[in-house]
């Protein structure tokens, strides 16, 4: 039986207002808790008090505590720059709310795993906001693979890049901060490649990293000769070695010329493959060994797969395969898990997957600086 669920929501951007959105469509679709968006906190009175009045949340407030500590709030919505993240759920944890983080959990594996053993200690529901964990396309490859149908796997490589940075005239932004971001194109992009990977494979063991800054120094703001330096990454590539005994090489990119929203992945398996780009979101390449033992290899190759009703997720959003879905359908799945995961449903994105994302990311960096390979 549904019920009530009010949300206090940290942070009036971009990110709230997909948050705000998904839980709407949540309980549209799904016929999920109803969403009471009670109060809603940031820095700028007048950019909260519009988004209030737009989005339909009953109050503002300018001081996220606030938000953490109102007895009416059940849920804590965390859409904030990196750098907040870690103070804000952990305050939201402690006055004992069910919390929804945007990833990263922290700048920090070791702020992350003391968010993720809060969390458990607390008993409350814990997301950690990786979209991609619930595109349909991901779930498909996530079953193939547990599935055994792709046999033993060997080797993923795979690739978020984009080419947003790569004009030099775009201005210094918290991104570029190592005290705001925590990492560069590795904790932006390449997180979500690294959670899917968590899903789709487990655990890592070890990683060697190196890195490039392309653009050294930006503008302070649009026009100004001004420069301010650039502290991370713009390119990250990484080898891996994953607990089940598979390798693999990872790159993310914020400068990659005329890539728009490149995430792209191949899993290579002794009885066959499967390549995804999310650029071409409802279709997964799929090669079994199988088919091509059948006539000697005469008609050999990938065969498309479109997303299709049968596939998890899918079929709330589109009656029939072919049909397109996107971002904000990701948002709504998520949203949906959260919210079962607060009648005691199982969800898999959690704090301790973010921790685990986060140590990932901290021995990448941590081996770009030693040369050698780290342990995760």
């Amino acid at each position: 039986m549904s019920k009530e669920i009010k949300i206090g929501l940290i942070g009036a951007g971009w990110m709230g207002k997909a948050h705000t959105t998904a839980f709407h469509n949540a309980r549209m679709i799904f016929g999920d808790d109803m969403p009471v968006f009670e109060l809603v906190s940031d820095v700028s009175e007048d950019a909260v008090a519009k988004f209030a009045k737009n989005m339909g949340y009953n109050r503002y407030t300018t001081n996220w505590m606030d938000v953490v500590t109102d007895p009416e709030i059940d849920l804590v919505d965390v859409a904030t720059p990196n750098c907040m993240h870690y103070e804000m759920a952990k305050a939201a944890l402690e006055h004992g709310k069910h919390v929804f983080c945007e990833k990263p959990l922290s700048l920090s594996a070791e702020q992350s795993r003391e968010l993720a053993d809060l969390a458990k200690e607390k008993g409350v529901v814990n997301y950690c906001g990786f979209s991609n964990i619930m595109n349909p396309a991901n779930q498909y490859v996530a079953e193939l693979v547990k599935s055994g149908k792709l046999g033993k796997i060997m080797r993923v490589h795979a690739t978020y890049d984009q080419d947003i940075l790569l004009d030099p005239s775009v201005p210094i932004a918290w991104r570029h901060i190592n005290k705001l971001a925590g990492s560069g194109a590795l904790g932006d992009l390449g997180s979500h490649l690294l959670s899917v990977s968590q899903m789709i494979m487990g655990d890592m063991s070890e990683v060697l990293g190196m890195q490039s800054i392309i653009v050294p120094e930006r503008p302070v703001k649009a026009g100004s000769t001004e420069m301010v330096k650039v502290e991370n990454d713009d390119l990250i590539t990484f080898l891996v070695k994953y607990e089940n005994g598979a390798i693999g090489d990872f790159s993310s990119s914020r400068v990659a010329t005329g890539r728009k929203n490149y995430f792209y992945y191949e899993i290579q398996g002794t009885e066959g493959s499967v390549v995804y780009d999310l650029e071409r979101m409802c279709e997964v390449q799929v090669y079994f060994k199988a088919d091509a033992d059948k006539d000697n290899g005469r008609d050999c190759g990938f065969r498309t797969v479109l997303l299709n009703p049968q596939h998890e997720g899918f079929k709330y959003f589109q009656p029939a395969g072919g049909i397109a879905i996107a971002f904000d359908d990701m948002k709504t799945l998520q949203a949906h898990a959260l919210m079962q995961a607060m009648h005691g449903g199982e969800y898999i994105c959690n704090f301790e997957m973010g921790a685990k994302v986060d140590g990932i990311i901290n021995a990448v960096l941590k081996s770009v600086k030693s040369g050698t390979w780290e342990k995760c």
